[in-house]
């Protein structure tokens, strides 16, 4: 199983972040399967690759952490795919939804871990 991880921390209040990246995801192509105010999973739309490459999100909103300014946030993109190559499908659409958070312009990004 592939399994990519990334933590952020964000300039945006934290009532604001959930919706937005409810959008985000869906922006990344992304169908929202359930979803809370701190914790959002979301699939990879079917069709375009085999359905053990499709690509899981989840998505964690730390509040105990969050200020009236910053909001955290931890991604895990993960599938079905041993990860045989380092270039497979779920590493790209990792990378695409990690530079999408990063460049996104809703928010400022402060810091970003990938793990």
């Amino acid at each position: 199983m592939a399994r990519y991880t990334c933590s952020f921390i964000l300039s945006i209040p934290i009532d604001h972040l959930q919706p937005l990246v409810v959008e985000l995801l869906q922006d990344c192509d992304f169908e929202i399967q359930y979803y809370t105010p701190d914790y959002i999973i979301a699939r990879e739309i079917t069709g375009n690759v085999s359905f053990s490459k499709l690509v899981k999100a989840e998505v964690l909103i730390d509040k105990s952490a969050a200020t009236e300014t910053e909001s955290r946030m931890s991604i895990v993109i993960k599938n079905e795919e041993l990860p045989l190559q380092v270039d497979n499908h779920c590493r790209q659409i990792f990378e695409f939804i990690k530079q999408t958070i990063e460049q996104s312009r809703h928010w400022h990004l402060i810091e970003s871990l990938a793990g």
